[in-house]
C-alpha cells in the first residue's frame, strides 16, 4: 500500500468501465505480486536508493498525467502539505527503500511474504493507537495465528539457520511502516475536502523529493545504465506505483473497499510463484505453509463484529472508508 485517498461514497455514473472489475482485480494482483521480482531485478544494476527514486519518479509521472487529464489541482494549505510529507515518508519513501535494501540479501519470495504481515502489524497497532477499534477474541486469535505463520516462514524451530537477519528485519520493518502511516493519515487527514487523486499525487511528489535529496548523499552516479534493471524500475514505478493506484481507486468505487482489499491475499502467492519460476529462487516447504498461515491470520484480523439493531442501520447509512491491506476501518483508505 503506498498511497492514500479520502473516503467518500462514490458518485454513480452511467458509464461502465471498459474492463470487468474481475479482470482489473487480477491485473492489480499481478502487478503488485510482481513488484518484488522487479525490485530484485532493479537492484541487480542500481543502488537501492536509486531503485526507489526511479520507482517514485515514474509513479509520480503517471499520477501527474492522470491529474492533468482530469484537471485536478494539487492540494492547498501548509498543514496539509506537512501531513502529506509525513505520509509520503511512511507510506512510500521508507518502505520502498527498506524493501530495496532487504532484497540485496533475501529472496523476493521472502520479501513478498513479509509484506503480507502488514495487516497483522496494523491490527496490533490499532488496538493501541485507535480507541474506536475494540479487540475481539477472533481478531486477537488472528494476530497470534499470523505471527505463528511468520515464525514458520522464518524457520524458527531451526534457529533461523541460513536466514539473513538484517534483510528480513528490513522487510518486516517496511511492512510495519505501512500501518504506522495509515494510522497517522487517519488521525490527521481524515475528512479532507481534497480529491484522492490530488492528495496521492502530492504525497508521491513529496516522497520523490525526499529521495531526490537522500539518494545523492549515499550513492554515486552510475557509470553505466544496464537496460534490464532500468526497465524493471520503470515498470515498478509506472505500473506498480502509478497505474496500480488508479486501478485500485476504480475497484474501490465499483465494488467497495472490502472486496478491493482482498487483493492483499494474492500478492504473496504471486510474488512467490514469480520468484521461483522466473528468478529460480529456492523454496522449502515452510515458506508456502507459513505464508498460508500468515494470510489466514490476516483474514481473521479483518473479521468484523456483527452489528445489530439501530447500530447496523447507522453504519449502513454512514459512508466509511478502510485502511486497505491492514485495518478495514476509518475515513481514509490506503493502497499499495
Amino acid at each position: 500500500m503506498s498511497s492514500l485517498t479520502t473516503s467518500r461514497t462514490p458518485a454513480r455514473t452511467t458509464s461502465r468501465p471498459a474492463l470487468d472489475w474481475r479482470l482489473r482485480f487480477a491485473a492489480l494482483s499481478l502487478v503488485w505480486g510482481f513488484s518484488f521480482l522487479l525490485i530484485k531485478v532493479g537492484t541487480d544494476g542500481y543502488a537501492p536508493f536509486q531503485v526507489t527514486l526511479g520507482r517514485l519518479v515514474f509513479g509520480t509521472a503517471v499520477l501527474a498525467v492522470a491529474m492533468a487529464m482530469k484537471r485536478e489541482r494539487l492540494p492547498r494549505g501548509a498543514r496539509t502539505w506537512g501531513h502529506l510529507a509525513v505520509a509520503g515518508f511512511l507510506l512510500n519513501a521508507l518502505p520502498f527503500s527498506l524493501f530495496a535494501f532487504a532484497e540485496l540479501t533475501i529472496p523476493s519470495t521472502l520479501a513478498g511474504i513479509c509484506n503480507a504481515t502488514s495487516p497483522l502489524w496494523g491490527m496490533a497497532l490499532s488496538l493501541v493507537a485507535l480507541s474506536e477499534d475494540r479487540p475481539t477474541r477472533l481478531r486477537v486469535a488472528g494476530l497470534g495465528v499470523g505471527f505463528l505463520g511468520v515464525l514458520t516462514v522464518l524457520g524458527a524451530w531451526q534457529g533461523f539457520t541460513g536466514l539473513d537477519a538484517r534483510g528480513t528485519a528490513m522487510a518486516l520493518l517496511a511492512s510495519l511502516s505501512y500501518p504506522i502511516g495509515w494510522i497517522y493519515v487517519r488521525r490527521t487527514l481524515a475528512g479532507s475536502s481534497q480529491s484522492h487523486l490530488s492528495l496521492t499525487g502530492a504525497q508521491l511528489l513529496l516522497a520523490t523529493l525526499q529521495l531526490a535529496v537522500v539518494t545523492p548523499l549515499f550513492t554515486t552516479l552510475p557509470t553505466s545504465f544496464p537496460v534490464l534493471p532500468l526497465l524493471a524500475i520503470a515498470a515498478l514505478g509506472a505500473l506498480g506505483t502509478g497505474i496500480a493506484v488508479l486501478i485500485q481507486y476504480g475497484l474501490v468505487a465499483e465494488v467497495g473497499p472490502t472486496t478491493a482489499q482482498m487483493v492483499t491475499y494474492f500478492i504473496p502467492v504471486i510474488a512467490t510463484a514469480a520468484g521461483v519460476a522466473i528468478l529460480g529462487e529456492s523454496l522449502t516447504w515452510s515458506t508456502p505453509v507459513g505464508a498460508l498461515i500468515v494470510l489466514a491470520g490476516a483474514a481473521l484480523t479483518q473479521a468484523k463484529p456483527r452489528a445489530t439493531g439501530d447500530a447496523a442501520g447507522d453504519r449502513r447509512n454512514t459512508p466509511t472508508g478502510t485502511v486497505s491491506d491492514s485495518r478495514g476501518r476509518g475515513r481514509l483508505e490506503a493502497t499499495r
